[in-house]
């Protein structure tokens, strides 16, 4: 009993005269002994036979865990390969899973749920939201926001007033989440992707051009331009409004995962004709779910905040003219995103500096790299991206992916670009460079993966993520 007390994990290990593993014993195995009227000078040779769970010297700490759930214990004997005992590893010993990108709660979100609650400000409206909405606006320079149930939404919303409807044709982003592209067929338009350019990853202004000289030469010019700020990271803008202006093509900027980044100085969201931010459980801030629609024109956007509840007329009874949607964010939820807002940017702080780790830790295994950050641009780093060169490296995402797995560590591919997806397959698509074998997008989509990026990090998962990486891309 001395000895299971002074394991600290309350086991201790029984083994044979050669020293090869026989079974566990904890204080309920003595207790049944003595019960059984066993004495303080037996030998624990009369403990009945039973087949203690055990893992080999290779186990990961996935099986690991896998084991001890199995049977609901918290600590598992190692054994060597001949059934030698080597340690034993208690559950807490591994570690937490570490996922991609989890909600980071600050202190006064509470405070903002709380007085919706007590003043009964549940339903889509509210002074939550309407704070929200300005602290929003104000935060990245627009002169007004609407706070919406989505991203989703602020993006079929923002086509929507741009004038998009049936049988139009969009140019949309063709590295991104197919969430930059459903809003596009919603209003029963036609997608025309764009590739991306290798220096940001985003929209290549060498495909768009391309794309709207043959809108031109065929009389038929998009009524919009998606450009996605990917992974927190803006678009070359530039070049890209120079682009649309030319051809009087406005854009509508989708920053659902660039709150807080910037291009030159401008806020992410800003750069468009309207922007679109998304506060899903695992953007850089959230509201669980909810997005906003923000634009620089207060007449366009009091329009979506119509549009978005039910294009309801303002007469004493219900009165439709016009197609409406659902789309209003609660006053519960707006209150989450109020409380986020305040610590926006030390948010965007810690993801960046997990991504500056990451950079440092790795800058020296071959044929890994990180996702390139321009000069001309201030990402929130959302997620911090690598990829790897299949000759240098000889690893593929998979690889890497189901390796991190096994040490209970989230890492996902890129995104499959939307060219590539089967729902997509009869939408033109430009390529940045007309002449080359492979788009840009698909060999990132082939060679990239995201690692875990969560601004609730401490430096101790960072450096356990880190130390893993480092001995998967190193091993041969």
């Amino acid at each position: 009993m001395k000895a299971i007390d002074d394991s600290t994990i309350g086991v201790v290990l029984l083994v044979d005269t050669e020293g090869r593993f026989l079974r566990t014993v904890t204080d309920g195995d003595i207790r049944r002994l003595l019960l059984d009227g066993a004495g303080v000078t037996d030998s624990l040779s009369r403990l009945p036979e039973t087949r203690s769970i055990t893992v080999g010297p290779s186990a990961t700490p996935k099986q690991m865990i896998e084991a001890m759930d199995a049977k609901r214990i918290d600590q598992l004997p190692v054994l060597s390969d001949d059934g030698m005992p080597i340690r034993i590893v208690h559950r807490r010993d591994l570690g937490g899973q570490v996922l991609l990108s989890t909600p980071h709660i600050g202190e006064d979100e509470l405070a903002y749920v709380n007085e919706a609650f007590s003043t009964n400000w549940i339903a889509p409206l509210g002074p939550n939201v309407d704070q929200f909405e300005r602290d929003v606006a104000e935060y990245v320079g627009s002169a007004a926001a609407c706070a919406l149930s989505s991203g989703t939404a602020a993006i079929h919303l923002g086509l929507d007033l741009l004038g998009v409807g049936q049988g139009d044709t969009v140019f949309v982003s063709d590295f991104t989440f197919i969430a930059s592209v459903n809003p596009v067929l919603y209003l029963g338009a036609e997608p025309v992707l764009i590739d991306s350019e290798p220096q940001s990853w985003n929209m290549s202004p060498a495909a768009l051009e391309r794309a709207f000289d043959d809108a031109r030469r065929d009389g038929k010019m998009p009524k919009a331009v998606v450009v996605v700020n990917l992974y927190g990271q803006s678009a070359d803008y530039d070049p890209l409004c120079e682009i649309c202006a030319k051809y009087g093509v406005p854009i509508l900027e989708d920053a659902a995962e660039s709150l807080g980044a910037k291009y030159k100085g401008r806020s992410s969201g800003t750069i468009g004709k309207l922007g679109c931010f998304s506060f899903n459980g695992n953007k850089i801030i959230t509201t669980s779910g909810g997005g906003m629609l923000v634009g620089d024109d207060p007449e366009v956007i009091a329009r979506a905040r119509h549009l978005a509840t039910q294009a309801r007329q303002p007469v004493a009874w219900y009165e439709h003219t016009e197609i409406g949607y659902n789309y209003r964010l609660s006053n519960i939820l707006a209150g989450v995103g109020r409380g986020q807002m305040k610590v926006l940017d030390d948010r965007v702080a810690r993801r960046r500096h997990v991504g500056d780790v990451y950079k440092s830790q790795l800058s020296d295994i071959a044929g890994a790299t990180m996702m390139p950050e321009p000069d001309w641009s201030f990402s929130n780093r959302w997620l911090s991206c690598m990829t790897l060169d299949q000759v240098e490296q000889g690893k593929s995402p998979d690889e890497i992916i189901a390796r991190l797995g096994e040490h209970r560590i989230e890492a996902r591919h890129l995104w499959k670009p939307m060219h590539m997806q089967p729902i997509l397959r009869h939408c033109r698509f430009y390529a940045h460079d007309d002449g080359a074998n492979e788009p840009v997008s698909a060999g990132l989509f082939a060679r990239g993966l995201c690692l875990p990026s969560g601004s609730n990090m401490d430096d101790d998962t960072i450096a356990r993520v880190t130390d893993t990486l480092r001995n998967t891309l190193s091993a041969r």
